[in-house]
C-alpha cells in the first residue's frame, strides 16, 4: 500500500509530447502564414507562385532540421530564449536549403529574391512572438522545470533545490532492499512517473541505492560531496578502470583552431598597421633616459607554464621590477614621463601581439600575472586554490575581468577574487562571439582611471 504522506505525481512525459507537437504545428502554421503575409502585402495575393511554392518546400525542411537540433525539447520549454534560438536557426538553414535545392535542380519557378526574404523574415517574427505567448501556457502544463524532479533524503548531505518533490526515506520506510522484491517494487511506484532521481544518502548505502537505480527507467544520482570539492567533471571506464575526470580542457580542438585563427586575423594587420608608429614610440622611450624600449618579465601562461612577457617599457631601468613584488600605483616615482602617457593610453600593452602571433598569448584570455604578484600581503595563489585552473587558456591582452573593471593594483583580497571569478566564468562560457564583444568593450575602456 503506498503511503499516504507523498503523493505521487502524475508522468509530465505525454504532456511534454502534446507541447512539442503543438510547437511543431504552431511553428508550421506561422511559417506558412508568414510567407502568405509577405506574398500578400508585396505582389498582391497570398498564394502567388513566385513565393508560395518556395513556402511549401520550406516547411518539410524547416520541420526536419528542427527537429534535429533540439527545437522541441525540455530545454526549449524552460527557456524560450533557447526555443527561439534553435528555430531561427532551423529556419535560416531551411531557407538556404530551399535555394540550394532551386539552383541545383535549376527549377523553373519564378522565385522573388526579395519576396522570399521577406516571408523568412515574416516568417521568424510570427515563429517568435508566438513561441514567447505561448510560454504562460507552458509553464502551467508543466512547470518550471518541465520534468518532475524527486529528492531522496536518506540521511546524506540536506539539498536545497527548488521546484522538486521531496521524500525522507526513513519516515515512509523506504530503503533499497536489493534482497525484497516487495520493497523494490514500492520503491518502483515511488518514482515510476519521475525523470529525475537523487539520493542523498551515507557512503554504505550507495551501492545499494546505485544498484536500485539501475532498473529504473529515469535519471537515478546519487549525491557525492566530493563532486564539488574535486571539480568533478564526469566518470570515466576503460581498460578496467574507473576514474574521476576532474579536467578536460575549456575547449576542444574545434574551438581553440577558431579562436587562434581569430587571433591571427586581428593581430597581424594591427602589427602591420602600427608598425611605424611602434617604432616611434620605441625611439621616444630611448631618447627619454638611453634605456631599452622594450620591457620582458616571466609570467604564468596557458598549462600553468611560464614566458616571457613584451611591453613597451615605462619604469626607469633601475626601478624595474622583473619579479612583479611591487605593483604600479598612482604617482609612482618609477614611472617616467613617457611611460606614464604609455600607462594612460595603455600603450605599453601593444607589444604584446608579438606574444599573440607567437602563439603564447590571445586577444582575450585571462590576463597574465607576475610570479610575486601581490593582493594584499598574499601571494594570488595563497588567496585562493581555485587560481591556477584559470590557465586553462591561454593568457589574454584584455579579459571579462578588464572591461568589468577589475584592473589596476590588487590593494586587497577581494580585488583578486573579483578578477579570477570573471577568468573562470570567462572559460566555463567561451564562444567567439564573446571574444568580439570584449575587444570591442575593450576599446572604450583603452584609456581609465586605474592605469597608472
Amino acid at each position: 500500500m503506498m503511503p499516504q504522506s507523498f503523493t505521487v505525481p502524475a508522468s509530465l512525459e505525454r504532456t511534454r509530447l502534446r507541447i512539442y507537437l503543438i510547437q511543431l504545428l504552431l511553428d508550421g502554421a506561422m511559417l506558412l502564414a508568414g510567407f502568405a503575409l509577405s506574398t500578400w502585402l508585396y505582389l498582391g495575393s497570398p498564394t502567388e507562385d513566385s513565393v508560395w511554392g518556395s513556402a511549401q518546400l520550406a516547411l518539410p525542411l524547416f520541420w526536419t532540421v528542427a527537429l534535429l537540433n533540439r527545437t522541441y525539447s525540455v530545454q526549449s520549454l524552460i527557456a524560450p530564449e533557447f526555443g527561439v534560438q534553435r528555430s531561427a536557426l532551423a529556419l535560416l538553414l531551411a531557407s538556404l536549403l530551399v535555394l540550394m535545392v532551386l539552383f541545383l535542380a535549376r527549377s523553373s519557378l519564378n522565385l522573388s529574391r526579395f519576396g522570399f526574404g521577406l516571408g523568412c523574415l515574416s516568417a521568424l517574427v510570427l515563429i517568435v512572438l508566438a513561441r514567447y505567448n505561448m510560454e504562460p501556457l507552458v509553464r502551467r502544463w508543466v512547470g518550471p522545470r518541465a520534468i518532475n524532479l524527486l529528492l531522496i533524503h536518506d540521511g546524506g548531505p540536506a539539498l536545497d533545490l527548488p521546484d522538486c518533490h521531496r521524500i525522507d526515506a526513513a519516515r515512509l520506510g523506504l530503503a533499497p532492499q536489493l534482497d525484497d522484491p516487495h520493497a523494490l517494487d514500492r520503491l518502483a511506484k515511488l518514482i515510476g512517473p519521475m525523470d529525475r532521481v537523487i539520493v542523498s544518502c551515507q557512503p554504505k548505502r550507495r551501492r545499494d541505492w546505485a544498484m536500485a537505480l539501475k532498473g529504473a527507467h529515469m535519471r537515478g544520482e546519487i549525491v557525492d560531496t566530493e563532486v564539488i570539492d574535486l571539480g568533478i567533471l564526469g566518470t570515466s571506464r576503460s581498460e578496467g578502470v574507473g576514474t574521476l575526470v576532474v579536467a578536460s580542457g575549456p575547449l576542444g580542438l574545434r574551438s581553440r583552431l577558431l579562436k587562434r585563427l581569430f587571433d591571427l586575423a586581428i593581430a597581424v594587420p594591427i602589427l602591420l598597421v602600427l608598425a611605424l608608429p611602434l617604432v616611434l614610440v620605441a625611439l621616444a622611450i630611448q631618447l627619454e633616459d638611453g634605456g631599452p624600449a622594450l620591457f620582458r618579465q616571466r609570467r604564468v601562461g596557458r598549462n600553468n607554464q611560464f614566458f616571457d612577457i613584451y611591453k613597451f617599457r615605462t619604469m626607469r631601468v633601475a626601478g624595474t621590477d622583473h619579479a612583479g613584488a611591487r605593483s604600479a600605483s598612482r604617482d609612482d616615482d618609477r614611472v617616467t614621463r613617457v611611460g606614464r602617457w604609455l600607462r594612460r593610453s595603455s600603450i605599453d600593452e601593444l607589444p604584446q601581439l608579438l606574444n599573440v602571433v607567437t602563439g603564447e598569448m590571445s586577444l582575450v584570455g585571462p590576463r597574465p600575472h607576475a610570479l610575486a604578484s601581490q593582493a594584499g600581503d598574499k601571494l594570488f595563489w595563497e588567496v585562493d586554490d581555485r587560481y591556477w585552473q584559470r590557465h586553462a587558456l591561454k593568457p589574454g591582452m584584455s579579459g571579462l575581468a578588464q572591461v568589468r573593471g577589475f584592473r589596476g593594483e590588487t590593494r586587497q583580497e577581494s580585488d583578486l577574487s573579483q578578477r579570477l571569478q570573471a577568468d573562470l566564468e570567462y572559460q566555463a562560457g567561451w564562444t567567439l562571439w564573446r571574444d568580439v564583444v570584449i575587444i570591442l568593450r575593450t576599446l572604450r575602456v583603452v584609456v581609465h582611471d586605474r592605469a597608472y
